[in-house]
């Protein structure tokens, strides 16, 4: 029975953490639960980049019920940080509180803290145990840890397509292919990411405005692949530049309309281009990466996938099958150059299938 209660708690922080969505970039998600006597008297997750980090966010829930946390069990589902940041270690807080043990989901690669944050609780007399839960609170965090090992942003390609695998019909129509909930779902992936990219194909057919449009959400900074500048001034992108952040990319830029992009709002980024003529992806997601974004959702056209798969940049791939069939020349969620055997195929295992309404989501990883 103790061992089924502490996953409740577990489980408990696992949901606070996933509170934080779209607000901690670069941080983690991260969810504290502090328990006495069987009973919750505090609990917290981390909020915002910058601000409390889950375990002191507890300890202030357990102030402000004035609960006593000393002799109390802590479950949390990333090591606690023992470094100085924008917020002072949460190993000391831990240890100043009297808690008496504590609960460990995932272990933090950040080598700041991976093992040293358990290590400083252990000498100062606190119990440890690690690796609770860590395969559901791992879950949490795919993002964080590969950014902060590789320190280039997570990058994730996400299409919708129908039973016979188009993205658009004959005429290129594409509104809509899959349902309202996986469209609902779509905005969900669009807070958790802190950037959404696509190709200046996709605006000059679709003029997206590529935010999010869930309660609270919180829009990706929008990156345009664009390497002559061809995107309209008028395009809902450059309109809105001045409230959603806007990069376009480019690898040459043509001085007026360079200026009058930046006067709408936008940033240019010049890159080099690749082999092909096209943006150095590998290079431009290394430079973002250094911008503290961690996390990119390509909804682009055919051709920016086959780009993005061709350099290696992508981590996740977010596959929506709506039943419906449109035949005929329609295109494809992947086009480009193509591979020459089926032994060159971009390879991904299979880790999630859902059913959304009439549509099914197939999630691969690398």
């Amino acid at each position: 029975m103790a061992e089924q209660n502490n996953e409740i708690f577990m489980r408990k922080a696992i949901e606070l953490a996933r509170q934080g969505e779209g607000k901690t970039n670069p941080n983690p998600l991260v969810g504290a639960v502090i328990v006495k006597d069987g009973i919750i008297i505090g609990q917290g997750f981390h909020t915002k980049y910058g601000e409390l980090h889950a375990e002191r966010e507890a300890l202030a829930d357990c102030l402000r019920r004035k609960n006593d946390p000393r002799g109390a069990d802590i479950y949390v589902t990333l090591e606690p940080c023992c470094h100085f940041g924008k917020q002072p270690p949460c190993t000391h807080a831990i240890l100043e509180s009297g808690i008496k043990r504590v609960f460990v989901g995932s272990r933090d690669p950040n080598p700041l803290v991976h093992g040293k944050g358990n290590a400083f609780l252990r000498e100062n007399g606190i119990e440890v145990v690690e690796d609770f839960l860590r395969e559901e609170c791992d879950e949490l965090n795919p993002i964080f840890f590969h950014y902060i090992t590789s320190k280039t942003p997570y990058v994730a390609l996400k299409y919708a397509m129908t039973l016979d695998g188009k993205i658009a019909t004959k005429s290129g129509k594409s509104k809509w292919i899959t349902g309202e909930k996986s469209r609902e779902f779509v905005h969900q992936l669009r807070n958790r990411y802190a950037g959404i990219m696509c190709g200046v194909g996709t605006v000059l057919a679709d003029n997206p405005l590529l935010n999010c449009r869930i309660p609270n959400g919180t829009n990706p900074v929008r990156i345009i692949c664009d390497s002559k500048l061809r995107i309209p001034l008028d395009s809902q992108i450059i309109k809105t530049a001045k409230e959603i952040p806007t990069i376009i990319a480019c690898t040459s830029a043509d001085s007026e309309k360079k200026q009058q992009l930046i006067e709408s709002g936008a940033e240019i980024l010049k890159v080099p281009a690749d082999k092909n003529g096209h943006i150095d992806l590998k290079f431009l997601v290394q430079t973002l990466g250094e911008r503290k974004i961690d996390s990119i959702l390509i909804e682009g056209g055919g051709e920016l996938n086959f780009s993005a798969l061709e350099s290696g940049i992508v981590q996740k791939i977010y596959a929506f099958c709506a039943p419906k069939i449109f035949g005929g020349t329609g295109k494809t969620p992947v086009i480009g150059s193509g591979v020459d055997s089926p032994d060159d195929a971009f390879i991904f295992k299979l880790k999630k299938l859902q059913q959304i309404g009439d549509d099914i989501l197939l999630e691969y990883e690398k």
